[in-house]
């Protein structure tokens, strides 16, 4: 399993970072060179975007493994992005 975490650090400044976004992408068909993955996303809210706190589940079928790590996870975010959410 992938584990993500998106964090914010205003202006560099540590004592204020905090977690704004998590992924997790665990492959779910046993390590083939062709591989499905299970996401699961959350994300607060945004009000700059003016969007509420979600969760989104969805899954990618048929990613080649011998790629980059970002090949992955800019697939999974894409994924992301199209799915429907629930709000938290």
């Amino acid at each position: 399993m992938l584990v993500i975490t998106v964090d914010l650090v205003p202006s560099g400044y540590e004592p204020m970072r905090r977690t704004i976004a998590t992924m997790s992408i665990s492959n779910i068909s046993e390590l083939a060179e062709v591989s499905d993955y299970q996401i699961e996303a959350t994300e607060t809210s945004n009000p700059l975007a003016g969007t509420p706190p979600r969760t989104v589940r969805c899954l990618i079928r048929e990613h080649a493994r011998a790629q980059s790590v970002w090949a992955l996870v800019a697939r999974a975010s894409d994924e992301i992005m199209k799915a429907d959410s629930a709000e938290l």
